[in-house]
C-alpha cells in the first residue's frame, strides 16, 4: 500500500538558515512540487528533519540484552519522540531485524561494547585483554554499521577512582584497524586521562566527555573529534557517585566534581568548535524517549536553540551521513505545532512524525 500524500506546510526548518514554506510527501519522499492530481492531507506547522539520538541503546536493559518485543517498545518510544535516525552505541542484543521494519526508526549499529575484564557493567560487552583488542575491533568494525564502541575508562578498585582501559599503543592499533575496515571509532569515557590518549590514538567521537579540559578541548577542536554529552544521564552522576562513596570516595568526589562543571565543559567545547551532537544514553539506566530534553539540555549548556535544533537534526544527520529535508530523500519529518526556534520546549510534543513518508500516531510505547 502506497504511503498518503501530505501537504507539509508552515516553516519547514532545512537548516539553520533554509525555510521553506512547504513541502509535499509523495510515495513516501520529499517533494518541493505539488501533486498533479489526488487528494492531500494538510499538516500545518513547525517541520524539522527527523530527529538524531545518537547514543542509545536499543535492545539494551539494566540487567543486559532483552527480547524483541521489548525492544520494539525502545524503538516505538523513540519514534514518538520524533527520533527517526539512531545511532546504537553498544548492544549485546542482535537488532539488525529493527532495520526491515518499516515502521521503526532508522538504526546504525555498532555493535556490541569492547571493555576491559571486569570493568564494565556485567552482561554489556565483550570483555576482553588487550592483547585481544585489535581483533575484536576489527570484528565489531565488520558486524556493525560503521561505528565500533569501545570503553575507555572505568572505576578502577585498586585506585579507587576511574581509570584508562587500554594502554596508548593498542588503542591506535586498534583504531587504526577500525579505520581499515571502514568505521569510525567512539568511546564511553568519564574522566580527564582517557580523553588524552583517545585523541592521542586518533579516535571520532567520545561519549560523554565529561574529563574535557582546556587542552584536550583544543586538542578535540583541532583534530575534529566529535562529542555526544548526554548530559540527561549525566545528570545521575551523583546517584553513582553516592552510591560508591562508602568504598571508593576518591571516585565519588571525582564524579561530583565532573558533574557540578558538566555545563561548563560542554560550553567550553561547543566555543570551542568541538562538534557537539545530541545523544540520551537510553537504554541500560535511562528510559527511551528522552531526545527532546537533551536538546533542551544543551541550551543551558551554552548552545543557542537553533544550534541545539541543528545538533539533534541537520547537522547530526550530515555528520553520521544521512540526508535531511531534500528533493527526493525519504519523508522523515517531525512538526511541532509551535517553533521550536523559540522555545526548544515544544520539542517534547510532536505534532506528527513521519516516518519514511507516513504519519504515526502515538503507540502508548514506553522505553
Amino acid at each position: 500500500m502506497s504511503a498518503p500524500v501530505l501537504h507539509v506546510r508552515g516553516q519547514v526548518l532545512v537548516g539553520p538558515e533554509e525555510v521553506l514554506g512547504e513541502v509535499w510527501v509523495l510515495d513516501g519522499r520529499i517533494s518541493l512540487s505539488p501533486p498533479t492530481s489526488g487528494e492531500v492531507e494538510t499538516v500545518d506547522g513547525y517541520a524539522v528533519p527527523g530527529l538524531v539520538d545518537a547514543h542509545c541503546h536499543v535492545g539494551l536493559e539494566a540487567h543486559g540484552a532483552v527480547d524483541e518485543e521489548r525492544t520494539e517498545q525502545h524503538a516505538l518510544a523513540e519514534r514518538d519522540a520524533g527520533a527517526l535516525l539512531l545511532r546504537d552505541a553498544g548492544s549485546p542484543a542482535d537488532t539488525r531485524w529493527v532495520q526491515e521494519r518499516e515502521d521503526l526508526p532508522r538504526l546504525i549499529r555498532a555493535g556490541r561494547h569492547i571493555a576491559r575484564t571486569r570493568r564494565y557493567l556485567r552482561n554489556f560487552a565483550w570483555e576482553i585483554e588487550p592483547e585481544d583488542l585489535v581483533a575484536h575491533v576489527r570484528q565489531e568494525a565488520r558486524d556493525g554499521d560503521g561505528w565500533v564502541k569501545l570503553v575507555g575508562d572505568w572505576i578502577d578498585r585498586e585506585t579507587g577512582d576511574l581509570a584508562v582501559c587500554w594502554p596508548v599503543d593498542v588503542l591506535t592499533e586498534a583504531i587504526a584497524a577500525a579505520h581499515e575496515e571502514g568505521a569510525r571509532v567512539t568511546a564511553h569515557c568519564f574522566g580527564e586521562q582517557s580523553l588524552v590518549d583517545f585523541a592521542a590514538a586518533g579516535t571520532d567521537c567520545i561519549e560523554h566527555a565529561t574529563g574535557l579540559v582546556d587542552d584536550t578541548i583544543d586538542t578535540f577542536a583541532r583534530q575534529g573529534i566529535a562529542i555526544v554529552p548526554t548530559l540527561v544521564n549525566i545528570d545521575n552522576f551523583p546517584k553513582f557517585a553516592e552510591a560508591g562513596r562508602g568504598k571508593f570516595p576518591t571516585y565519588a568526589d571525582h564524579m561530583m566534581d565532573l558533574h557540578e562543571r558538566r555545563h561548563e565543559t560542554v560550553a567550553k567545547a561547543h566555543e570551542a568548535g568541538v562538534p557537539v551532537y545530541v545523544g540520551t544514553d537510553a537504554g541500560g539506566q535511562l528510559p527511551h524517549g528522552l531526545v527532546a530534553r537533551e536538546v533542551e539540555a544543551l541550551t543551558r549548556a551554552g548552545m543557542s536553540n537553533l544550534e541545539a535544533i541543528g545538533a539533534a537534526t541537520w547537522a547530526a544527520r550530515a555528520w553520521l551521513g544521512r540526508p535531511g529535508i531534500a528533493e527526493g530523500e525519504s519523508a522523515d519529518l517531525v512538526v511541532y505545532r509551535d517553533d521550536p526556534r523559540e522555545d526548544v520546549r515544544t520539542m517534547v510534543d510532536p505534532h506528527r512524525v513521519i516516518l519514511r513518508g507516513r504519519a504515526h500516531e502515538h503507540s502508548g510505547a514506553r522505553g
